[in-house]
C-alpha cells in the first residue's frame, strides 16, 4: 500500500520501520550519558540534528516490517483530551498569507525542503535563491505561506514573497520612525524619478529632490541619494520619498536664527529661487521670501520675468514678516525713490507730454509717462466731435501718443490727460458755419423713438425731433418718414454751443400748409376718408394731404360704443362733416350722424347748426376728444 507524507514523498507500507526497534533505540539514547559542553558552544533552540531528508541514502539501512508486526508490537494507548486540544490548537496557529520562520531539512538539484513546524513541510524551488547564496541543511530562513495545501496536498511556500514582505516591513519602519536611508535613482519619469529601495521601487517627485527648482534631472541618474519616506500606501504598495525634507531640516536652525535677527526695513541679499505669475520667491539663506509683482517696480509689470531672472542675486528690502507663519514680504521698488514726489514739477497742468498706452478700458486709455506714473485719457477727451464708446476704437496697446495734462491729484495719484485739446475745437465756430435758419444737407445716422440724428459733417450731428418731421402727418415713429443712411435736407432751427446740440427740422424745409388746409377743410364741409385706426373713443380717418380726421363717440356708453364698432373695420370709407380744424394737433374733427351722441334726437342739420353756433366756445366744450388721441399727440412732442 502506497502512502504520502506531508512533504509529498511517496513510500511503500512495507518500508515502515519497526516501532519496537525505534523505541529501543530511543531508550538507549535516553540512557546515554550527557555530553559536557564548553561555554563557547552555542545551542540552537534545542533543534534536532540537521538531517538531509531528501538524501536518497537516508533510508537505505532501515528494515521494513509488515502491518501484522506493527499490530502485535505497538500498544494502543489513550491520548488525553488536553494533549489533543493542544495539538489541534498548535495546528490552528498556522494560516495562509503570513511570513514564517522555517528550517532547511532537505535539498536536491531542483527543490529545497523547508520545515515550518506544526508538523508541516513545504518545497521551494531553488531558483528563488541566488546561486551564490543557497542555504545549508539546518539553516533557518523566512518563508511566505501562500497555501496550506495545493491540489497535491503540499504546502505552497515562497522565499521571494517572504523577502518582499520583509523589505516592505523595513520600509514601513522607515516611514513610522522617519529614518533616513540611501536609495539609488534608476530612471526618470513624468513628474519625478524612480528609485530603488532594497529591491523595491519608489517615487521621488521632482519637487522633492531639492529646495530649489531642478533644471537638469539627468545628472541624478544612477546616483545614490539620501531620502526619507513621506508617503506610504500599503494597499497599492506605493512609496513616495523625499530628499528635500532632509535639506529643510538642516536649514531649520539657520531659519530660526535668521527670523530672530530680522527687522522691517532691513536690506538683505537673496537669490531668485522661483518665478511665478504673481511674484518671485527669494532664497534668503534658510528661508524663502516673497517679492510680489506689485513690489518689483513703481511702474506697471506684466510678468516678473520682465524685471528679474532665475538664480539672479538681488538686494531687497524687508517690508513685513511673520515669525509664527515664517512668511517674509520683500520689496525691490522700495530701494528707489517714489516717482510721484516730483510729478507736479515734471508734469505741470497745460503741458504737452508723451507716453505709451499700457491699458485700455471702455471708459478710457491709461498712458505711462514714466515708470510708476500713469495718466488717464477719458473717452470724452479723445475727440471734439466723435462719440467714442470704447478707447480701443482709437488706440492700441503699446502705442506711443501725445497728450495734454488737464489735472493732477497727488493724493489719489491720478493724472487727467486730453488728446482733443491738441486740436482746435470745431464747436467754437459752429454758429458761423451752420447759421440758424439755413438749409443744410446731411445723412441719417441713427433713428430713435423721439427723433432722428443727422450727421452734417464728420463729428457734427443734429437732431430732428419727431414733431419736426411733418406738418400734417401724425408721426408715431420716425422710421415712417426717413430711413437710416438716407440723405436728407434739413433746416437749422437752434444751436447750443455749450451743450453741443443742434436742433434740426425736416418739415421746416417747406412752408406750413395749414393756412390753406384750414380753407380746404372749412367747418360744415362734407368730407370722405378711409378708416386707418379704430379706438374705444373714436375712429381715425385718413384724409387728403396726409391729414388725419377724428370721429369722436361723444357721450355714448361703453357698451353702445362696442356695439357700434362692430359695424366698422379698417379700410372702410366714411363720410361726415367737418366740425373743427386743429392745426397744432394736426387733427380735423369730423361729425357723422350715425356715430353721434345716442341721446341726441335732433336731425343732422340741427346738430351741425348747433355746432356752428358754438364756434366761439373753447374746443374742449365743443366736442369730447378720445384720451388716446389727445395724449398721443403730446407724449411724442418733446421740448427742443
Amino acid at each position: 500500500m502506497t502512502k504520502k507524507n506531508t512533504s509529498g514523498l511517496v513510500f511503500e507500507e512495507s518500508d515502515v520501520v519497526d516501532a519496537a526497534e525505534v523505541s529501543d533505540e530511543s531508550a538507549n539514547a535516553e540512557d546515554a550519558p550527557a555530553v559536557a559542553l564548553n561555554e563557547e558552544d552555542e545551542i540552537e533552540d534545542n533543534l534536532p540534528p540537521a538531517v538531509d531528508y531528501l538524501d536518497p541514502t537516508l533510508f537505505k539501512e532501515i528494515r521494513t516490517v509488515t502491518r501484522e508486526d506493527l499490530d502485535s508490537s505497538v500498544e494502543q494507548t489513550e491520548v488525553s483530551v488536553d494533549i489533543k486540544d493542544q495539538y489541534f490548537r498548535s495546528i490552528s496557529e498556522i494560516s495562509e498569507n503570513q511570513v514564517l520562520t522555517g528550517r532547511v531539512i532537505g535539498m536536491n538539484d531542483k527543490v529545497i525542503l523547508i520545515d515550518i513546524g506544526f508538523k508541516s513541510e513545504g518545497l521551494i524551488d531553488r531558483s528563488e535563491f541566488p546561486v551564490n547564496a543557497l542555504p545549508q541543511i539546518g539553516d533557518q530562513i523566512e518563508v511566505y505561506l501562500e497555501y496550506l495545501e495545493d491540489r497535491n496536498g503540499n504546502l505552497v511556500l515562497s522565499r521571494e514573497k517572504a523577502e518582499f514582505m520583509s523589505r516592505w516591513r523595513d520600509i514601513r519602519e522607515y516611514y513610522e520612525t522617519g529614518e533616513i536611508f540611501t536609495c539609488k535613482i534608476l530612471r526618470r519619469i513624468k513628474g519625478g524619478m524612480i528609485v530603488d529601495i532594497d529591491g523595491l521601487q519608489g517615487f521621488l517627485p521632482g519637487s522633492q529632490i531639492d529646495v530649489r527648482p531642478i533644471k537638469d534631472f539627468d545628472k541624478y541618474l544612477d546616483q545614490d541619494l539620501e531620502v526619507r519616506v513621506v508617503k506610504l500606501n500599503e494597499a497599492r504598495k506605493n512609496i513616495v520619498v523625499s530628499h528635500k525634507v532632509i535639506i529643510e531640516d538642516s536649514l531649520k536652525e539657520k531659519r530660526e536664527e535668521l527670523l530672530a535677527d530680522m527687522e522691517i526695513g532691513q536690506i538683505m541679499e537673496g537669490r531668485v529661487k522661483n518665478i511665478t505669475d504673481f511674484g518671485v520667491f527669494i532664497d534668503l539663506g534658510g528661508i524663502d521670501g516673497l517679492l510680489h509683482i506689485t513690489d518689483l517696480s513703481w511702474g506697471r509689470v506684466n510678468h516678473p520675468s520682465e524685471v528679474v531672472k532665475l538664480d539672479e542675486t538681488l538686494s531687497i528690502k524687508i517690508i513685513d514678516y511673520d515669525k509664527e507663519k515664517q512668511r517674509v514680504s520683500l520689496g525691490l521698488k522700495q530701494l528707489m525713490p517714489h516717482p510721484w514726489e516730483d510729478v507736479e514739477e515734471n508734469y505741470p497742468i497745460g503741458s504737452n507730454v508723451k507716453g505709451k498706452v499700457v491699458s485700455l478700458t471702455n471708459y478710457g486709455a491709461f498712458v505711462e509717462l514714466e515708470a510708476g506714473v500713469e495718466g488717464l485719457i477719458h473717452v470724452s477727451e479723445m475727440s471734439w466731435t466723435r462719440h467714442i464708446k470704447n478707447a480701443s476704437e482709437i488706440y492700441s496697446l503699446g502705442e506711443d501718443i501725445k497728450a495734454e495734462v488737464l489735472a493732477i491729484d497727488t493724493d489719489d495719484r491720478k493724472i487727467s490727460l486730453g488728446v482733443k485739446q491738441l486740436e482746435p475745437d470745431p464747436w467754437d465756430e459752429i454758429e458761423e458755419k451752420f447759421m440758424v435758419g439755413s438749409l443744410q444737407k446731411g445723412k441719417v445716422i441713427n433713428i430713435t423713438q423721439f427723433g432722428v440724428f443727422v450727421e452734417l459733417e464728420e463729428g457734427i450731428e443734429g437732431l430732428i425731433h419727431v414733431s419736426d418731421l411733418s406738418w400734417t402727418k401724425v408721426v408715431r415713429h420716425p422710421k415712417e418718414m426717413v430711413q437710416k443712411e438716407e440723405d436728407v435736407e434739413v433746416r437749422i432751427l437752434e444751436i447750443s454751443r455749450e451743450k453741443r446740440r443742434i436742433a434740426l427740422g425736416l418739415k421746416q424745409v417747406a412752408d406750413d400748409p395749414w393756412d390753406e388746409l384750414m380753407k380746404k377743410f372749412e367747418t360744415g364741409k362734407e368730407i370722405t376718408g378711409e378708416i386707418i385706426r379704430i379706438l374705444e373713443k373714436g375712429i381715425i380717418l385718413q384724409l387728403e394731404d396726409d391729414v388725419e380726421g377724428i370721429v369722436p363717440f361723444g357721450g355714448r356708453s361703453k357698451n353702445n360704443r362696442k356695439e357700434v364698432l362692430t359695424k366698422f373695420s379698417t379700410g372702410d370709407s366714411l363720410t361726415g362733416h367737418v366740425m373743427e380744424v386743429k392745426p397744432d394737433d394736426k387733427k380735423v374733427i369730423i361729425f357723422i350722424e350715425e356715430l353721434a351722441d345716442e341721446i341726441n334726437t335732433g336731425s343732422k342739420k340741427d346738430e351741425v347748426t348747433e355746432f356752428l353756433n358754438k364756434q366761439d366756445e373753447p374746443a374742449s366744450e365743443k366736442i369730447e376728444l378720445p384720451d388716446q388721441l389727445t395724449e398721443g399727440s403730446n407724449e411724442e412732442k418733446e421740448p427742443k
